[in-house]
């Protein structure tokens, strides 16, 4: 008699086993796609906020009006950072780069003082670099502008179309994760559809019938989802110590919301298929039963 209790209960913790692993893999591919889906985006703001315009000042402009002009760039919503460059700092950066000092054979610094402007991510394309040159341009202190406009639309049409990608392969794997959890949890249903059916029959509500399905669910759902973020987090951290400037990107909200969305989908996904796999054996009669 012991024997026989022992099999039933092994049985049902081999398959809790067999769920709790299918589970916390699909999630880790959930996860995957989540956390990239977000780094993508802090990549697309950290390539716009690097991408500079140079604004070339006039030779008789002085260092205070440059400074003065440089602070009122500063409140403008579109600044991000502002670094003023004089026409010595200018002379200098080119002998390093050129190995020659023009100055030399022109008799003249050539070189103009320039201010050095970081864009906000949302003003780093080429409708508002339009409206932001028309304005600075006004200032009669200005002589000329430059900035990479051709790079700066192959840095948008790139990211706009990983942005695309990645959110079409989240929707795929959400669907197709969801089958695979749903066909895991079925089969665990399925080995005890006759205990159901006897619950049935004996008067059990649907309700009560289904809790217990339910709660092992949201129980297999957390522990996949804290396994699978330990393997996530696990990644991340070999991430840091290999790459440690990929901390401008892979911020900690990132980690939050891919850990937040990990369990979220555990839950949610692994009680949704225990949901619909019960009531599917809820509404069979017995004769069906033993037809599938």
């Amino acid at each position: 008699m012991s024997n026989k209790k022992k099999r039933p209960r092994s049985r049902r913790g081999m398959q809790a086993v067999t769920l709790c692993i299918s589970t916390t893999m699909v999630l880790i591919l959930l996860g995957l796609v989540v956390f990239f889906v977000l780094s993508a985006h802090n990549l697309s703001a950290h390539m716009k906020e690097n991408l500079t315009v140079t604004v070339m000042l006039k030779d008789s402009v002085t260092v205070n009006d440059a400074k003065l002009f440089c602070r009122t760039l500063y409140h403008r919503p579109y600044s991000r950072n502002i670094d003023y460059i004089s026409q010595e700092e200018a002379q200098r950066e080119q002998v390093k780069e050129l190995g020659s000092d023009p100055t030399e054979f022109l008799g003249f610094n050539p070189f103009p003082a320039t201010l050095e402007i970081q864009l906000k991510a949302d003003y780093a394309n080429r409708d508002s670099l339009k409206w932001i040159t028309k304005e600075i341009k006004k200032d009669n202190r200005v002589s000329d502008m430059a900035y990479m406009e051709d790079l700066m639309d192959r840095v948008n049409a790139n990211l706009s179309r990983v942005s695309i990608i990645l959110l079409v392969l989240a929707v795929l794997l959400t669907f197709v994760s969801f089958s695979l959890i749903s066909n895991t949890v079925r089969l665990s249903v399925y080995a005890r559809r006759f205990v159901i059916h006897t619950m049935k029959l004996v008067g059990a509500s649907w309700s009560f019938i289904r809790r217990p399905f339910l709660k092992q669910a949201v129980g297999v759902g957390i522990i996949a989802a804290i396994l699978a973020n330990g393997v996530l987090g696990a990644g991340v951290y070999g991430l840091y110590l290999t790459q440690p400037g990929v901390s401008d990107i892979v911020t900690w909200e990132v980690l939050a919301v891919t850990a937040a969305s990990v369990l979220l989908f555990g839950i949610v996904i692994t009680m949704l298929c225990a949901w619909l796999a019960v009531n599917k054996f809820l509404r069979m009669k017995a004769g069906e039963l033993y037809k599938i």
